[in-house]
């Protein structure tokens, strides 16, 4: 393509709705960690379907203008969306025994593989190569057919994409036995135990100074 050819569709693209960025690298795991257990005490963040498409929409799976359509979509087609509410939640479920037991349970495997074919399979649409307006360039999904049909398609994709690279080894959940997050471990020598050493880790630490300070009484 040619400068001039890249400078106007830059100019066609500014007067488009923003391309939405890839959603970040194994965000499955955020997904999986909305449940209430995670979120504990603060509940379920997919507390409704409205509450799904915000997490979706936060976390650049879609778009606005996407987002807009199937709310309105919504209105139209109360029971479809309750429906859809009720698969994002059973497809969540699946990731979260995934990412605790996946990689000591060939079953546990087994089983999310089918549950991933699942969502894949009923799911049609077109995949595009888009250039972004700062000039970047972007791999979108334009779902086709039923406005709700999509919504799960990037989600088993980042887990399939796990499965794939082989990371399950990686994956774990907190060793804070209230927290029930799960994470990647993505440092050298993979011995991370916590979630977040903000909170979780300085727990631990805390409690392990006043297990040594109790000792030497």
């Amino acid at each position: 393509m040619s400068a001039s050819s890249v400078d106007a569709r830059r100019i066609e693209l500014h007067h488009r709705a923003p391309v939405v960025p890839s959603p970040p690298p194994r965000f499955w795991l955020d997904f999986v960690n909305t449940d209430a257990a995670a979120q504990s005490p603060g509940g379920d963040l997919l507390r409704d379907f409205e509450a799904l498409v915000s997490w979706l929409e936060g976390a650049e799976v879609i778009d606005a203008e996407r987002a807009g359509g199937i709310r309105r979509r919504a209105v139209l087609q109360p029971a479809a969306a309750a429906a859809t509410l009720v698969d994002a939640r059973r497809v969540r479920a699946a990731l979260r025994v995934l990412a605790e037991r996946g990689v000591s349970s060939e079953r546990v495997r087994d089983d999310a593989v089918v549950e991933i074919n699942r969502v894949l399979g009923r799911s049609a649409g077109t995949r595009r190569l888009e250039l972004a307006p700062e000039g970047s360039w972007t791999r979108t999904f334009v779902p086709t057919g039923d406005a709700f049909a999509g919504l799960m398609i990037p989600i088993v994709e980042s887990a399939a994409d796990a499965l794939v690279a082989d990371e399950l080894s990686r994956v774990r959940r907190c060793a804070d036995p209230r927290c029930h997050r799960v994470f990647f471990d993505g440092t050298k020598n993979g011995l991370r135990r916590w979630c977040d050493m903000g909170t979780c880790g300085n727990r631990a630490k805390a409690a392990r100074h006043r297990a040594r300070l109790q000792g030497a009484r």
